[in-house]
């Protein structure tokens, strides 16, 4: 064997046992800035307690748009990655039935209908189901791949959806791994919101929570079964004795959403005659919230930003002539896109909304505004009269900006009842605690979280009938309940950015046939410049054996 054959065979030999421990040695490195490519360490901490097969069926196929195609190309990496980090998460392969899809569409999932005009000016339609279905130990859930953003284009809103894959996969195998359903309490007692008010979104919560509603007891800790409580909307003051069953429950790390409104109304005079007085509502909870770290403000906000109203604006009975105009007092709420709640959130409808102000200053609590207003906003402080016929709008009141309507809270709380007398009537536990670490959700609008009814059916909250518009109510809801009961920090993938790079369609046509040419001779010049290069190297190493 020549000395030439042997370094070949060698090389052949080093490549060979290289290969063998790199099938079972996989290594990646994400050299993307945003980080696009990398999972979390909520996500490995997730894979980690994964002990049985995990199977994922994409209905994403098909004949799709660009976009579409880069969101299931998206897809197919994360379960890539999934997958490299735990070999019990498969994706299913064979072909999907028909039948499939009508069990997914008789669970709520409809497929999305894409409209797209060709360049020869035809339109096309098809239909896509932006949907997997994540199965473990005999549960299974499905996840929406695609969130949709009012005013976004379908760039954008695809592109928000590739950011949101990670948590969307992440969050419904967490929810599958539990294995006792959470509970979750809305209060009742007070005048809050019922039932049938709620609905829409406690059907949402099911997905994650068992509902259960009742009023509160006088013993402490009747709420310690429950990972988060909700307070929706009440229109009685609260006794001293349920201030004190509400602390401690907080001291000892449950989590409440306080949905409370800062002055009190009437909806039936506001309808019927147009007109309403406000006064301040004393629901005997603002010196236990100012404890807290926040204080209801007695006042109503008004947004230039905000819903319109049907008005009859002829002056002839008989002829009616309804036209939208502005509402002031139903703003169009500003969401945070740095808290994990409100990142990716679309605007939060809301009517007779108050003011939140912030207040402890270095109490050591983390404290975030997720709602407020716009640039162009009012304050009314109450008491006042609101009036339905007066429409007219003072560009020179609305001059105030970002006025906060809901924050966040998260911390080591002291309790209010330290250093005071307790309550006669509560019968108190041995273990009382005067601080406790927990999460709390302050809302100065009950109006958030109330869904209105249509024939008998309830509409989505935050849906408004007049201009057939879905507002982001029942997203914020949500995750701020998920963000509550959540020890795991999986909502901070909520936070993942993607950058959006998007080529020019316009000047890729223009420039499509210089494009084309380079495509078709780049890569063959490149070989013939490699190959040329080789063989330039190979002559000059050899010429000095030629006679």
């Amino acid at each position: 064997m020549s000395r030439e054959q042997k370094v070949w065979f060698g090389l052949a030999l080093l490549v060979l046992l290289l290969n063998v421990p790199m099938r079972w040695c996989v290594v990646r490195w994400d050299l993307t800035q945003d980080g696009r490519y990398t999972l979390h360490e909520p996500s490995l901490r997730a894979l980690d307690k994964v002990n049985a097969p995990v199977e994922v069926t994409l209905y994403l196929e098909g004949d799709m748009n660009s976009g579409f195609q880069r969101l299931r190309d998206a897809t197919l990496f994360l379960l890539e990655e999934l997958h490299h980090h735990n070999r019990l998460l498969s994706l299913r392969t064979e072909p999907i039935e028909e039948r499939e899809y009508t069990l997914l569409q008789q669970r709520g999932y409809a497929p999305i209908t894409v409209h797209e005009r060709a360049r020869d000016g035809k339109t096309m339609q098809t239909r896509v189901w932006p949907y997997c279905q994540m199965e473990y130990k005999g549960k299974n859930m499905v996840v929406n791949l695609l969130q949709q953003q009012r005013g976004l284009s379908g760039e954008e809103n695809l592109n928000i959806s590739a950011e949101g894959l990670e948590y969307a996969f992440m969050e419904t195998l967490h929810t599958l791994q539990k294995e006792e359903v959470e509970r979750v309490a809305f209060l009742e007692g007070h005048g809050e919101l019922s039932d049938t008010q709620v609905y829409d979104w406690t059907q949402a919560l099911r997905r994650y929570f068992q509902i259960d509603r009742g009023v509160l007891g006088d013993e402490t800790g009747v709420l310690d079964a429950y990972k988060a409580v909700v307070v929706a909307d009440p229109q009685a003051p609260f006794s001293e004795t349920d201030k004190a069953v509400l602390d401690q429950y907080i001291m000892h790390g449950g989590r409440v959403m306080w949905l409370l409104n800062g002055v009190r109304f009437s909806e039936d005079m506001l309808s019927e005659d147009g007109i309403t007085p406000i006064v301040p509502l004393d629901l005997n909870l603002n010196d236990m919230l100012f404890r807290y770290g926040v204080r209801i403000n007695p006042a109503l906000v008004q947004d230039l930003q905000c819903l319109r109203l049907p008005v009859d604006v002829s002056s002839d009975p008989a002829r009616p002539n309804y036209q939208p105009l502005p509402w002031t007092y139903a703003p169009l709420l500003l969401t945070n896109g740095e808290s994990p709640i409100t990142h990716n959130t679309m605007q939060v409808s809301a009517t007779m909304a108050s003011l939140v102000d912030i207040v402890g200053g270095d109490d050591g609590l983390d404290k975030t505004v997720l709602l407020a207003t716009s640039t162009a906003s009012a304050l009314t402080p109450a008491p006042a009269e609101v009036d339905l016929s007066d429409l007219q709008i003072d560009g020179e009141r609305f001059r105030q900006a970002y006025m906060p309507v809901a924050v966040s809270m998260e911390g080591v709380f002291g309790s209010f009842f330290t250093h005071r007398i307790l309550p006669p009537s509560l019968v108190r536990d041995s273990n009382w605690l005067d601080a406790g670490m927990s999460r709390q959700v302050v809302v100065a609008a009950g109006s958030v979280a109330r869904n209105e009814w249509q024939d008998g059916q309830p509409l989505p909250v935050g849906y408004d009938r007049y201009t057939k518009t879905q507002f982001g109510n029942r997203d914020f809801l949500v995750q701020a309940l998920l963000w509550l009961t959540d020890d795991s920090d999986l909502i901070q993938l909520r936070q993942k950015t993607v950058a959006l790079r998007l080529i020019n369609d316009k000047k890729a046509y223009q420039h499509r046939t210089a494009i084309q040419w380079i495509s078709l001779v780049a890569p063959v010049a490149i070989l013939l410049l490699i190959g040329s290069m080789v063989m330039g190297a190979r002559y000059f190493a050899y010429q000095k054996y030629e006679l």
